[in-house]
């Protein structure tokens, strides 16, 4: 994984869509990633059941979004339909099964003419799709990029994605909208005022090497999150299978981190106790969560080690350092520097005294000044804290003026496995060729008595 560092900074907030949706990221359920167009009513209803019956809903995790392939056709007047060979109830009654769980219910299509998968796409039907979508009270609706009609620029996908953002409105119900127009047009540069999320990138894949380019394109978009408007990197692969538990924890640790909408992707109903416990560790989720919605971002780069820091309301911060190396434990040494934003900080910071509570271990790990030392992040892992500024206030992190320095190190005593295992390695062999030379001479110089 190859990162070239560009000097981190935070513009001034932005404004973002104010449709009284998304102040903070979407937390949920999403059918694709799982079951793609296997999807309907019964699964549907047993994942939402699921959210309620394992306390994730109590979490946060209350949208219920069926993606692509639950509509089939139009009708003679172009109302949408669903199929009715998976959903035969049709998809108002799914929504209010879902409603009367407590939870909220989300829909799927494509601002082209046909869907991904290609069923009935919206492109030109907005105002009859909105209406429909009002009647079925959806709460949540995903708006994909296929079959666009070569509407890709800015003015395009403006056309595009402002039309059922329009149409949507004038229902007077609120959405929370989200665009899935994979990065293109540098869509977080205005998508703010368009929708309530947004894709980043193309689609996520349940892989490690997924995940890794998803984590390298977002690297610099912190800026454009805030209340009501956040970048999008994807629905989540926890507990997929294809991935460890320590690359799941990082996954989920990072898109919380950075303010991502946390839409599982797993199947509720059938999933491992390591897999609810990092789906369901509300300290990240609070950050995630946290009322500020300001994105943590890159503060430095280390070889393959990733640091992010992010404001939290109250004057917290959040710590989140990743080890993006394949075979090596990482110790770190981490400089109070990390928190600061301009000379006269950074030169104060040696006398800070923070407080550092490990949310991953759910452990306090008491006061540090001037350095804290991180041990034993593992090939692939990260470490994550919640820090808290003793005796008085971090600077804020709305920082006009870009700057870089280093605020990390390997510690001095940091010694990997394989280093450990190197070094026995050559003792035991230089032992061996000693013991061999001095055996000899001592049996040529023995005089029996």
């Amino acid at each position: 994984m190859r990162i070239q560092l560009l000097a981190p900074f935070l513009a001034t907030a932005v404004v973002a869509l104010n449709n009284g949706a998304g102040r903070t990221p979407a937390m949920g359920w999403n059918s694709w990633n799982k079951f793609a167009c296997g999807i309907n009513e019964s699964i549907v209803k047993q994942q939402a059941e699921a959210l309620v019956s394992t306390g994730l809903a109590a979490l946060g995790y209350t949208y219920v979004n069926i993606d692509d392939c639950w509509q089939l056709t139009r009708d003679a007047h172009g109302v949408i339909e669903e199929d009715p060979v998976a959903f035969p109830s049709g998809i108002a009654a799914v929504s209010q099964h879902v409603h009367a769980l407590g939870l909220q219910f989300g829909l799927y299509s494509s601002a082209g003419t046909l869907t991904c998968q290609g069923r009935p796409g919206g492109l030109g039907h907005e105002d009859a799709d909105a209406r429909a979508y009002a009647r079925w009270e959806v709460d949540y609706f995903k708006y994909d990029n296929c079959y666009n009609q070569g509407l890709t620029n800015r003015a395009g996908a403006i056309q595009r994605y402002g039309a059922l953002r329009d149409a949507l409105n004038r229902t007077g119900r609120v959405v929370n909208y989200a665009l899935c127009s994979w990065g293109e047009a540098s869509i977080w540069e205005f998508g703010n005022e368009l929708g309530n999320s947004w894709r980043t990138t193309g689609d996520i894949r349940d892989s490690w090497d997924s995940v890794v380019d998803l984590i390298q394109k977002n690297l610099f978009l912190a800026k454009w999150a805030q209340p009501g408007g956040f970048n999008d990197m994807d629905m989540l692969e926890v507990g997929n299978g294809n991935m460890t538990d320590i690359e799941y924890r990082s996954h989920f640790s990072i898109w919380a981190a950075l303010k991502s909408p946390l839409l599982l992707g797993n199947d509720l109903t059938n999933m491992s106790s390591t897999t609810f416990d990092i789906i369901s560790n509300g300290e990240v989720i609070r950050i995630n969560q946290d009322p500020l919605g300001k994105s943590a971002f890159v503060r430095a780069v280390l070889g393959k080690v990733i640091v992010w820091v992010g404001e939290l309301d109250g004057g917290d911060r959040v710590l989140l350092i990743f080890n993006g190396e394949d075979k090596n434990n990482v110790d770190l040494d981490v400089s109070m520097r990390v928190f600061a934003t301009d000379k006269n900080s950074m030169d104060s910071s040696v006398t800070w005294k923070v407080g550092v509570r490990d949310i991953w271990e759910h452990k306090y790990l008491g006061e540090f000044q001037s350095t804290l030392r991180v041990y034993g992040i593992p090939p692939h892992g990260v470490k994550m804290y919640r820090v808290t500024h003793h005796g008085g206030m971090f600077p804020p992190m709305d920082m006009k003026k870009r700057f870089s320095d280093s605020v990390i190190s390997y510690s001095r005593n940091s010694v990997s496995v394989l280093e450990v295992l190197g070094w026995t390695f050559v003792i035991v062999t230089a032992w061996i060729i000693v013991f061999r030379m001095l055996r000899p001479q001592r049996r040529a110089g023995y005089v029996p008595l």
